[in-house]
């Protein structure tokens, strides 16, 4: 545009403004000097100054940062199985699956030495009530989207448990149990309410769990499962029915297992701050011979990452070796991942 169509506006403003670029003139020809600039904004910024409008702030763009979910904000289900999309990570990266802990220090009330006399033929063999035990579990996702379902997942998770007469030198501190848990499960994610719960995913999953040994202390079995995920404030419930796969007679070394573990169980977990307190509940709903299992965890703060856990258990099957001996036990350790 020519230079002489500006000019006398520009002029004239600046003939009435001073160094700090405040007009000085009067209040008529301030106006008269707003009104020779031929832009818009800045025709309309000259009368907002004049008539002491304060000039609103240019909007800023949301930062990268700012825009990223906070995974604080996250449920614990959502957080542990990927529920929502802002929770997703993609497939093939390691996830805690249950709890991993370290207890260095558990105290049993009632060891189950029976196996071990009668597999080694030592009636004088004694297991010593205090020992350690260690577990291990993760999980992988194998297919995000499964056949291009945004609410369907394919999970392969591990889980590794063993129990270790760590103080018992005068059986050369072995370990006394270890189990061995692969499976594989499909998450479905579900959004519903009913009972004042959230009902968040349907898991459908095959686990077979073994103890790796041979004849007399060989434990086994295999199941599928159905696992219905709810949640409420900070309170998450996991109702797991299973079937057990049935085995050959003659190769089974546990066919009563069902009688003392039941057909499934519920698990309770609650998270208060950086606290998480869970409760595993399972029954074998039979009169007489009712028989059923408790068991409480409770992981805290201590420093960084680094948790404090504590785990009481009463019931069956603490171990696939104890799974018809029913024994209490309270074990005091860290953990590094809560779990579900």
């Amino acid at each position: 545009m020519p230079f002489d169509r500006y000019f006398p506006g520009l002029l004239l403003a600046a003939l009435f403004a001073g160094p700090s670029g405040q007009v000085w003139a009067t209040p008529e020809t301030r106006w008269e000097a707003c009104g020779t600039i031929l832009a818009d904004s800045e025709r309309l910024a000259c009368y907002d100054r004049i008539s002491g409008r304060s000039q609103p702030e240019p909007e800023s763009s949301p930062s990268l940062e700012s825009a990223q979910p906070d995974p604080g904000l996250l449920s614990a289900l959502s957080h542990h199985w990927e529920l929502d999309d802002e929770a997703k990570r993609g497939a093939f990266l390691f996830r805690p699956h249950r709890p991993n802990y370290f207890l260095p220090v558990k105290y049993t009330t009632s060891p189950n030495r029976m196996p071990f006399r009668d597999r080694f033929a030592q009636p004088d063999l004694e297991l010593d009530p205090v020992e350690t035990e260690l577990q291990l579990s993760f999980k992988i996702k194998g297919v995000e989207g499964v056949l291009g379902h945004d609410n369907l997942d394919l999970w392969l998770g591990y889980t590794i448990t063993s129990h270790w007469q760590a103080y018992n030198s005068t059986i050369s501190s072995p370990f006394r149990e270890t189990n061995y848990e692969p499976e594989v499960i499909l998450t479905y994610r579900t959004d519903y309410e009913i009972a004042g719960f959230r009902g968040r995913l349907l898991n459908l999953g095959m686990l077979h769990q073994s103890n790796g040994r041979t004849e007399g202390l060989s434990r086994n079995w295999n199941r599928v499962y159905a696992q219905l995920g709810f949640e409420r404030d900070n309170l998450a419930l996991l109702i797991r029915p299973w079937y057990r796969i049935p085995e050959n007679a003659a190769d089974d070394d546990n066919p009563d297992i069902e009688d003392y573990l039941g057909h499934g169980d519920l698990l309770a977990v609650y998270q208060k701050g950086k606290n998480a307190y869970s409760l595993l509940l399972r029954n074998n709903f039979k009169s007489p011979d009712n028989r059923g299992t408790l068991k409480l965890n409770w992981s805290f703060p201590v420093y960084g990452r680094l948790k404090g856990y504590v785990q009481y258990f009463n019931g069956y099957g603490e171990s696939l070796i104890d799974y018809n001996h029913r024994q209490q036990s309270l074990g005091f350790g860290f953990s590094l991942t809560d779990g579900m």
